[in-house]
């Protein structure tokens, strides 16, 4: 199967708004063909109601595409539930960190190349900063002097968090191949 089938079946698997992710991700891709994506649906609970998101990210050649896929309850907007699709693509020399977290139980029974219990990965192209401020100190406990600020800047436009539990083994499988291309298409001696 090829990528793009393998993509498409992936997607058609999740039951959620296929034809519109697809209608999405093609906008993006442009014609491109795809190197890796990663397929993620996750359920949200908001008070009384379950909603679901699913985020696609493909790689190409060139770019990063990013669809995310939303569905809303009738609101004052719209009488009716909807649905909303963004794409985003993203130049590779625009992504400047690709995080991968490993989560594994009983790590001291791991080997190399085992079982994930979870992945996290974590993308910043520079399009959605955090800025978190705390008050400084100088680390005197008597001290009452106004040292101003301290805190830190991180990028982190998409994180996406995948459980061998909720998505599957293969799915954990999947998403750290991609991170794997993706490191690799955006590393420096590529560019």
């Amino acid at each position: 199967m090829t990528e793009v089938a393998q993509l498409q079946h992936d997607i058609e698997r999740t039951g959620y708004y296929p034809a519109l992710v697809m209608d999405a991700l093609e906008t993006a891709l442009a014609g491109e063909e795809i190197v890796a994506y990663l397929v993620q649906r996750e359920p949200i609970f908001d008070r009384d109601q379950l909603h679901s998101h699913v985020t696609v990210m493909a790689l190409t050649a060139t770019r990063l595409i990013v669809c995310h896929v939303d569905d809303h309850a009738a609101d004052e907007t719209s009488p009716l539930p909807y649905a909303t699709a963004s794409s985003e693509a993203v130049r590779l020399q625009r992504v400047d960190s690709v995080v991968v977290t490993r989560i594994v139980s009983q790590p001291e029974k791991h080997r190399s190349g085992g079982t994930l219990r979870e992945l996290m990965l974590t993308i910043g192209w520079g399009a959605v900063s955090r800025l978190e401020m705390e008050p400084a100190s100088c680390g005197d406990p008597e001290c009452e002097a106004d040292h101003g600020y301290t805190g830190t800047s991180s990028n982190d436009d998409l994180t996406v968090r995948i459980s061998e539990a909720a998505d599957g083994a293969d799915v954990v499988q999947r998403a750290l191949k991609f991170a794997a291309a993706l490191s690799e298409a955006t590393s420096s001696r590529l560019r």
